[in-house]
């Protein structure tokens, strides 16, 4: 029998942070957006009532705001590695999928929303 990937998501975590490639960027900061889903099996949480067999989701947003909002880096596919490296960190966690959102990007054109997506899964062994 395969394991279930059952799911938790945030989404639309608000984060005021300093990543850019430009000096104004760096300097003014602007709002991201993330968005993160964890894959795991809910199953022991649920048959025991029990939060630490699962991902306490209140932990994970303070964990991602915290990522997102130290270290500036230039690219936001960083920021979406760091964020997927935290979800990672519970051992429940079997793979995860993160979005960072730059809505405010600087494109001298109209768009609505540039996006990172990425999908990481812990290792075999781990």
């Amino acid at each position: 029998m395969t394991t279930p990937l059952d799911t938790i998501s945030l989404v639309g975590l608000r984060v005021h942070a300093h990543h850019g490639v430009f000096d104004f960027e760096r300097e003014n900061g602007q709002t991201f957006i993330i968005d993160v889903t964890v894959h795991l099996d809910a199953h022991p949480a649920a048959a025991g009532d029990d939060l630490a067999s699962t991902v306490h989701y209140g932990e994970l947003a303070e964990r991602v705001v915290a990522a997102v909002t130290t270290d500036p880096v230039d690219l936001i596919e960083t920021v979406a590695e760091r964020v997927a490296s935290v979800a990672l960190e519970w051992a429940a966690v079997l793979r995860v999928d993160v979005a960072v959102h730059k809505p405010d990007a600087p494109i001298d054109a109209e768009f609505a929303d540039v996006v990172v997506r990425i999908t990481r899964a812990r290792e075999s062994g781990s």
